[in-house]
């Protein structure tokens, strides 16, 4: 595997530092920090002196741009304000919720409290089902400017252009994926080709169940709006569900929940279920990419030992193939995300 060079985009997020950049942005901690569980960015609960507590996000840097990051909150803010729960950035210290400070980025969230839905409860399924529609509601009222779109292959080719460019396939397997991944990239781009008329929305982007807390008494809420895009609805959905292809039945039954709850609010178009192996294609093949480029980072050898050796290459050749088999039209209801599709990453390959 090609060895990338070290990234040492947080090399000095100290305690210390971090404490410094959120005194400069107006909020005054105690000094107890909690780092959360987050790969892409580094994300911390603080306690304040007043007692309260909130999230702070140091932003990778070269990531997204500052406009991509406000659209963003911008985002969060409009869903707020039309009682969508989510965790919207606070105005810091200048007035702007993004914040910089000595060559880092963050912004800070409310502390959020709760835990991870009951998937198997059918009223549950249908409660986040509305409120999937409610977001979407807000999301289609007007367009991104500055965040990525997810409704053709370019995203894929992206990941695959770079891998090949920088040879982190071994030499070996190299053209025996890429012969797997070109064709799955020509059968993505055929799915979005057969829906000309697909409607686009702005999303969550990255709605699996860990991005989705639960209160008994609030229901849920969403978290992580990092990647947000433009895209079909169903993007919102296929991660949700941890199904799995064993059980096509219990998958069509939790589908069926969510949408029941998705149409009590709005309508869904019944075409995009195709959609949904291709963009599990797409997320596969971008998850690839991510860590690779991430590699530099100290972080992920030490999470994702396996990745970049030969078997895991060949097994992504095979899971590929698997998916080419997936992506054939057919007329039976298609299963849902599987539960390794589907890991609680901050930015798990959407950049």
């Amino acid at each position: 595997m090609h060895h990338a060079t070290p990234d040492l985009s947080f090399g000095d997020l100290t305690p210390e530092f971090m404490l410094d950049a959120l005194d400069a942005a107006g909020l005054r901690a105690d000094g107890r920090l909690l780092q959360l569980n987050s790969f892409e960015n580094r994300v911390l609960m603080l306690h304040l002196e007043d007692g309260g507590a909130a999230v702070a996000k140091f932003y990778r840097p070269a990531r997204w741009s500052d406009a991509q990051i406000l659209e963003e909150h911008a985002f969060a803010a409009e869903l707020a304000a039309a009682e969508v729960p989510v965790a919207a950035p606070w105005s810091l210290d200048g007035g702007s919720t993004l914040f910089h400070y000595q060559g880092q980025r963050l912004a800070v969230t409310p502390r959020q409290g709760g835990r991870g839905p009951e998937l198997e409860d059918p009223e549950v399924l249908r409660w986040i089902g509305r409120l999937l529609a409610r977001l979407h509601g807000v999301g289609r009222q007007k367009p991104f400017a500055e965040r990525l779109t997810w409704a053709s292959a370019a995203p894929a080719q992206t990941a695959r252009d770079w891998l090949m460019a920088n040879d982190a396939i071994p030499p070996e397997i190299a053209a025996t994926w890429d012969d797997a991944a070109q064709r799955c990239i020509a059968a993505i781009q055929a799915a979005f080709d057969s829906l000309p008329d697909l409607q686009l929305t702005r999303l969550h982007g990255d709605c699996h169940p860990g991005n989705i807390l639960w209160t008994p008494d609030r229901g849920p809420h969403f978290v992580d709006l990092d990647d947000a895009v433009t895209g079909p609805a169903v993007q919102d959905l296929w991660m949700l569900l941890p199904g799995s292809s064993e059980e096509p039945d219990a998958a069509r039954r939790l589908l069926n929940a969510v949408l029941d709850g998705y149409e009590q609010i709005a309508e869904f178009d019944d075409r995009e279920l195709r959609l949904i192996e291709p963009l599990r294609t797409m997320r596969m093949i971008h998850h690839s990419a991510w860590l690779a480029r991430r590699w530099g980072d100290p972080a992920f050898p030490l999470a994702f030992p396996w990745f970049g050796t030969p078997n895991y290459w060949l097994d992504q050749v095979a899971k590929l193939r698997e998916q080419l088999e997936a992506m054939k039209p057919k007329d039976a209801p298609p299963t849902l995300a599987r539960d390794e599709d589907v890991v609680d990453f901050d930015g798990d390959g959407f950049s």
